[in-house]
């Protein structure tokens, strides 16, 4: 009989739950996807769509719901998703065999460290809780990786690391769109704006009247 733990989240004690209206596996290896990050898998779909292009790498994909959603919505893409955990990879294969998804290549790395280019887009839900959220977090959200929420003091470390680095690996003209915390938005266009190379192009706020995805496009 498997012994449930205080806090534990009903995800982890059912096995799985809902994204983008595919059923997910998870475990305490991997974040729980978030109906909020719907909204970053439609923005990353549009403007795959719009401009033609199918390869994508999703970072830090965790249970590996983000890439397996945008197979679902896409026809002919090819997507590298990578994470730094080995556990959470597993857990991401085996999604992907569960939606008979075949066109994810799934490769342990941190951050672009083991990664080849170039691809046309670049897609993240990075770790983005800073210190002092962290410090107040519910008892449930603390049972979730730590190494999946941390983003660094101020939350933004994640941010600055994807996009010093993304434009080597990505295509002229292609993207980097990523979903963002609370208040974070201003912080993040700051960085993308003193990224050379890089340009500003859009801001969605979820339900709730959020800013929660941030989108950016290489120009060099």
């Amino acid at each position: 009989m498997r012994i449930i733990e205080p806090f534990e989240p009903i995800q982890y004690i059912m096995g799985h739950t809902e994204f983008c209206g595919l059923d997910i596996k998870v475990n305490e290896d991997v974040l729980i996807p978030r109906p909020e990050t719907e909204l970053l898998v439609e923005t990353a779909a549009e403007y795959l769509i719009a401009n033609g292009r199918r390869r994508i790498l999703d970072l830090c994909t965790g249970s590996g719901c983000i890439a397996i959603a945008l197979t679902k919505k896409l026809s002919n893409c090819k997507i590298v998703a990578s994470d730094i955990s080995e556990k959470a990879l597993a857990l991401a294969g085996e999604n992907a065999r569960i939606h008979l998804t075949e066109h994810v290549e799934f490769i342990q790395s941190d951050l672009f460290c083991d990664l080849k280019g170039p691809f046309d887009m670049i897609v993240s839900n990075p770790p983005y809780i800073s210190g002092p959220e962290f410090a107040q977090l519910q008892e449930e959200v603390l049972k979730e990786p730590r190494i999946a929420l941390y983003g660094g003091e101020d939350g933004l470390d994640f941010y600055r690391r994807i996009f010093n680095a993304a434009g080597k690996f990505l295509n002229n003209g292609g993207y980097v769109v990523v979903e963002i915390g609370y208040g974070q938005a201003e912080a993040v266009k700051d960085i993308c704006r003193n990224s050379e190379g890089f340009r500003m192009i859009d801001v969605k706020k979820d339900l709730s009247g959020i800013d929660r995805v941030i989108a950016a496009k290489w120009t060099k």
